[in-house]
């Protein structure tokens, strides 16, 4: 018996290790654990090692895209081990990839590698930032893998700790109130969470954790049977923690005060990779878990994501801190997603993912930007800059690229995003639930009306960004900023991949469309057929 088990283990080890998956999601942990043993004094060492490791994770994360077929059903690269069986419990560690997970998961290694390079500026107490920074970035792998929902929210409450001691420690004037509202509101949003994780399994027959399992018995099974109010209380417990990481209106309140005072490649991070996780969670584990819940909450959802959309953009307008600008543009940009997400076409759903992409790739830059300038100017006000276009070329060149592709410019990589969600919006006819009026208004007219309403955002989007353009880089030069310095070479090849992707996708988007069409189509199709 004894032998048996120690195959078994070793089996399994095996199995786990050769696993691309679990390659990439654990070499930042192996790079925290070489750190730890390396001595504080040796900063360089400690940068070396994690820009290594999260080189390596990146490594793997295109070595399982090489292989990954984007038309297969089910989840590609899986693995199943027990982990825990006690009493009524049977949690496994259950990983594996699909047309959804997989552009996330590519997008997490890259941006986490772009923002580690972006990291080498930190001087004060490098080693226990290196630390926390890679914990963090082993979490956020870990919750785009994840098919057990112990393992998905072990990862989910993983990156709360190294967040919140980025922002306490390394952030700015006002990091411990920032720190404290962003986990305060994660860990209020995941309390709700667990609660409905524990629901959803006790009413689902107490078989499993398998966010898959579960989903099927929501659709056809054990939870299908649960009455329409209990699935209402499942499904908004999920809500609530989605939403908040999203962060939808009105939950959005610690997104600016995070993002200002955090260190730039953690608002990189939060920007790039965090808040996609809440809308992840909505494609993952609502949509397909409470279909007739989702359905009839999805035009109140998509007037949050409407107010979330004019909202932002209308508070960016108005910010006279170029970081600040950035961020509510994130709570602009995030509502385009839910909009496009709940309104559950194809096009939508496509929109949705391609903009989680675009939007990861163009705020990330964006924040990289401001940390540059801050660096010299040592100011983000707004109206203190200008004439940056003839001081720093290269800087205006760059920022200007990753500008337009942010705010959904024809050929670069955030328009495909917007498009979609616009058209799949627009033609949302409200067939699944043509009972759903307001007064007299129609389910498929009230998306129409939300169509324009995004289409009048996205003006707003390109007033603002263009208005910050003109007021930093336009104009005559600065005798203020005459000395200052153009991009570095470490600057420069930290955010020339970014605007090279923001490029490159936005004249050929095929290869991330391609990875994740057939899932939009399934579970449009899944929702619709439900009708």
């Amino acid at each position: 018996m004894e032998i048996g088990s120690t195959i078994t283990f070793w089996n399994g080890a095996q199995l786990f290790f050769m696993n691309y998956l679990n390659q990439a999601t654990f070499l930042p942990l192996l790079g925290l654990v070489v750190i730890l043993f390396i001595p504080a004094t040796k900063q360089a060492a400690i940068k070396a090692v994690a820009l290594i490791a999260c080189f390596l994770s990146f490594v793997a994360s295109i070595l399982a895209w090489t292989r990954f077929v984007p038309d297969l059903s089910g989840m590609q690269f899986p693995l199943d081990l027990p982990w825990i069986g006690f009493h009524q419990l049977q949690i496994h560690y259950t990983v594996g990839i699909d047309g959804l997970s997989m552009p996330l998961f590519l997008l997490t290694t890259f941006i986490s590698l772009v923002a580690c390079l972006g990291s080498f500026g930190i001087a004060n107490r490098v080693k226990e930032y290196f630390i926390f920074y890679l914990l963090l970035a082993m979490g956020m792998l870990g919750v785009f893998i994840s098919l057990d929902y112990f393992l998905f929210y072990v990862f989910w409450e993983v990156m709360l700790v190294p967040m919140y001691f980025l922002i306490g420690i390394w952030g700015g004037p006002r990091k411990e109130y920032a720190a404290i509202k962003f986990f305060l509101y994660t860990l209020f949003g995941s309390i709700f969470m667990l609660l409905s994780i524990i629901a959803i399994w006790y009413f689902g027959g107490q078989q499993s954790f398998n966010i898959l399992d579960l989903a099927a018995s929501g659709a056809g099974g054990a939870l299908k049977l649960q009455p329409l109010s209990f699935k209402f209380f499942a499904f908004l417990g999920f809500f609530l923690g989605f939403a908040i990481k999203v962060p939808m209106f009105p939950f959005h309140t610690w997104l600016p005060d995070a993002h200002v005072e955090a260190p730039t490649a953690v608002s990189v991070i939060l920007a790039g990779v965090l808040l996609k996780m809440g809308t992840y969670g909505f494609l993952r584990v609502s949509l397909p878990t409470f279909p007739e819940v989702s359905r009839l909450a999805a035009p109140f959802i998509a007037i949050l994501a409407l107010i979330g959309i004019i909202y932002g953009a209308l508070v960016a307008m108005a910010q006279p801190d170029l970081k600040k600008l950035v961020a509510y543009s994130s709570v602009s940009h995030m509502g385009y997603i839910v909009l496009g997400i709940f309104g559950m076409t194809q096009d939508g759903i496509n929109g949705a993912i391609m903009y989680m992409v675009a939007h990861g790739l163009t705020t990330g830059g964006l924040f990289l930007l401001v940390g540059v300038i801050y660096d010299r100017a040592h100011t983000r006000i707004i109206k203190e800059l200008g004439g940056l276009g003839v001081t720093m070329p290269k800087y205006t060149g760059i920022m200007s690229v990753i500008t337009f592709g942010s705010l959904g410019l024809p050929g670069l990589v955030g328009f495909w995003g917007e498009f979609m969600i616009i058209k799949g919006t627009f033609i949302n006819d409200l067939s699944w639930a043509r009972e759903v009026v307001f007064g007299s208004m129609t389910g498929a007219t009230f998306f129409r009306i939300a169509a324009i309403i995004a289409g009048i955002g996205m003006i707003l989007t390109a007033a603002y960004l263009l208005w910050m353009i003109e007021r930093v880089f336009l104009g005559k030069e600065n005798p203020r900023w005459k000395g200052l310095k153009d991009m570095t070479a470490r600057e420069y090849w930290s955010l020339a991949p970014i605007a090279a992707l923001v490029v490159v996708f936005g004249v050929y988007p095929t290869p991330i469309l391609n990875m994740f069409n057939f899932f939009a189509t399934s579970i449009s199709q899944f929702l619709l057929s439900r009708g």
